[in-house]
C-alpha cells in the first residue's frame, strides 16, 4: 500500500486506558501499573534534532516487530513483559507497542562502534580518538576497527545532541564496577547481534543499547534494541571503505533534506519543509527490507491495528 493511500500516525494515542507518561522522539510511554509500562512506537520519523512531517507509515510497527526479534535471539535479559498481541495493549496500537518492565535507567547511552563513521569519525579526524579510545592511523569512512569499541554518550533532552563521553565520564557517573559491566555487555551483545547479521549478508556498524536494571541490580537491555533508528546496517555485497555506505534507515530523508531540492538549511533555525511523497514511500520500503532481510520473516505477517491511524 502506497504511503499516499495511508493515513501516517498519530503525533500521540491518546489510549482511554492508561496514563501517559512522557513522550521521546518515537515512543509514547504510558502506565499500566506499579510494575508494567506500554511502550509505544508511532510513525514519527527526525532528522537533524527536528520532527519532520509527515511521520513514515508502519515505521513504529517495523520497529517493534525488529526489537522483538531480536530481543529473543540475542539471549540476554531483558525488560519485556509480554508478547505482541499481549492483552494489556488496546487494540488501536497493537503491534506497534511493548509491555515492558518498570525499571530505573542507567543515565548513559551504551554505544559499540565497529566500524568508524558519523560522530565516531569526526572525533577521530579531530583528536585520533573515540570517547578517549586510541585508534591506529590512518583510517577513514567506513574503516573496520581492529576490534570493536564501547564509546559512551550522554543522554540528550528532545531537540538536543547525545554527547560522547570516555570511559573515565561512565566511571565517574555509574562508579566503577557498574562501568565495567555496561562495557561488557554492550560488546557481548553487539557481538551477537554483528554474527547474526553477517549470516545474513548485513554489516552491523554501530549500534547504541540502553540498559534498565533489575531487583537485584543485573543489567537487563530496554527500550528498542538493533533497529533502523538505533543502528547503522550496511550492505556486506556492497560495502566499500573510504566512502559513505547506503544504509538501511532514514538516510534517503536525510539525503534529501541536505540536497539541492530541499531548499533547506540544515545550520538554519527554519523549520525543515515537508517530505515529498516518493521520499516517504521509499524510507518506508527500506525500513521494511531491513526487517525482512535481518529476520527472514516477512513483514506482512507482523500484528496490525484492527482501527484507521
Amino acid at each position: 500500500m502506497s504511503s499516499s493511500d495511508r493515513q501516517p500516525g498519530t503525533p500521540r494515542p491518546e489510549l482511554q486506558s492508561y496514563r501517559h507518561l512522557a513522550s521521546g522522539k518515537v515512543r509514547e510511554i504510558y502506565e499500566i501499573d506499579a510494575d508494567t509500562l506500554l511502550l509505544v512506537a508511532t510513525d514519527r520519523i527526525s532528522a537533524y534534532d527536528h520532527i519532520l512531517s509527515p511521520a513514515i507509515p508502519d515505521k513504529g510497527r517495523i520497529l517493534t516487530a525488529m526489537s522483538f526479534f531480536w530481543f529473543d535471539a540475542l539471549g540476554v535479559p531483558n525488560h519485556l513483559a509480554g508478547g505482541p498481541t499481549d492483552e494489556r495493549i488496546p487494540a488501536e496500537v497493537v503491534g506497534r507497542s511493548m509491555v515492558v518492565r518498570r525499571l530505573p535507567m542507567v543515565a548513559v547511552e551504551c554505544v559499540a562502534r565497529g566500524y568508524l563513521t558519523g560522530s565516531g569519525l569526526g572525533d577521530y579526524q579531530a583528536t585520533g580518538t573515540v570517547c578517549g579510545v586510541e585508534l591506529p592511523a590512518g583510517l577513514g569512512e567506513a574503516s573496520r576497527l581492529p576490534e570493536p569499541i564501547f564509546t559512551p554518550a550522554t543522554k540528550a533532552e528532545q531537540g538536543e545532541h547525545d554527547e560522547n563521553i570516555s570511559y573515565e565520564r561512565v566511571v565517574e557517573l555509574e562508579g566503577e564496577q557498574r562501568a565495567a559491566q555496561l562495557r561488557t555487555a554492550t560488546l557481548d551483545i553487539y557481538g551477537r547481534g554483528a554474527a547474526l547479521a553477517a549470516e545474513r549478508g548485513i554489516i552491523l556498524a554501530d549500534t547504541k543499547f540502553e540498559f534498565g536494571l533489575g531487583v537485584d541490580g543485573e543489567l537487563v537491555l530496554a527500550d528498542e534494541v538493533l533497529t533502523p533508528d538505533s543502528s547503522r546496517y550496511w550492505e556486506a555485497a556492497t560495502y566499500a571503505p573510504g566512502r559513505v555506505q547506503p544504509s538501511f534507515d532514514k538516510q534517503i530523508v536525510r539525503n534529501w533534506l541536505t540536497g539541492p531540492d530541499s531548499g533547506w538549511d540544515k545550520a538554519s533555525d527554519t523549520t525543515p519543509p515537508v517530505l515529498p511523497a516518493d521520499v516517504v514511500d521509499r524510507t518506508r520500503a527500506r525500513y521494511i527490507e531491513a526487517y525482512e532481510w535481518i529476520t527472514q520473516l516477512s513483514f506482512d505477517e507482523w500484528p496490525d491495528a484492527q482501527v484507521v491511524r
